[in-house]
């Protein structure tokens, strides 16, 4: 490869790469908005847990279960009207923001209802002897305790967003897919999409590597 082609797919990376990050980061943090509550009252109405409810344990148990059994293309399809409404576009980083948000709050709460599930009984039996509500245990037994475990996870959804994200440029959602299936794959120009495959593989490591740090620490403080 000559350098000028290296220097031309050089040039387009970056603003792939920040449109992807952009993507990835805000839908973050609306799917934990969304997803982390109900991954609590999900731990909380379970039946193991501080106050089951087990009809509305089920009800939302399945839903959950459905939104996350839907591959994300058909999802974002299924959710270009409420995009619309919303942003009043259904194409471009912005607009690929609700469907990924909304894709990964499922699994954002299935990630804190597993790492609550992996708390000790004994630690919530001493906090409810010293005449703990459910709400204290929740805030400052169970979350600090789990928190190594919602960093891994969250780590684990940030990874996802960015596959996601990659399937999004298929239909007009920019970042780092949209340029190796646009500029890539349909110009018959290897090269972009291998430096666009190679980006996201760093972007994932980074994330993994950062996430396992982050749990570690907090591991070592307990």
């Amino acid at each position: 490869m000559s350098e000028e082609r290296i220097l031309e797919v050089l040039s387009m990376l970056p603003m792939a790469t920040a449109e992807t990050v952009y993507m990835t980061f805000i839908s973050t943090f609306f799917a934990c908005l969304l997803g982390f509550p109900l991954g609590v009252y999900l731990y909380v109405a379970s039946p193991a847990g501080l106050a089951p409810r087990r009809v509305l344990y089920n009800v939302l148990s399945r839903i959950v279960n459905i939104f996350r059994s839907l591959p994300f293309i058909i999802l974002m399809i299924l959710l270009i009207p409420l995009t619309r409404l919303i942003i009043k576009t259904s194409i471009g980083p912005t607009a690929v923001i609700i469907p990924l948000s909304i894709a990964a709050a499922p699994f954002v709460a299935r990630i804190a209802e597993s790492a609550l599930s992996e708390v000790k009984q004994g630690v919530l039996t001493a906090a409810r002897a010293m005449g703990s509500t459910n709400f204290q245990i929740i805030c400052k037994v169970l979350i600090p305790e789990a928190m190594p475990s919602l960093v891994s996870g969250l780590a684990l959804t940030i990874i996802n967003l960015i596959g996601y994200s990659a399937m999004a440029g298929a239909i007009g959602g920019r970042g780092l897919g949209d340029l190796a299936i646009r500029y890539g794959y349909y110009r018959f120009r290897t090269d972009v999409t291998i430096g666009a495959v190679i980006v996201i593989l760093i972007l994932v490591e980074m994330v993994q590597i950062i996430g396992t740090a982050i749990s570690r620490s907090l591991l070592s403080k307990r």
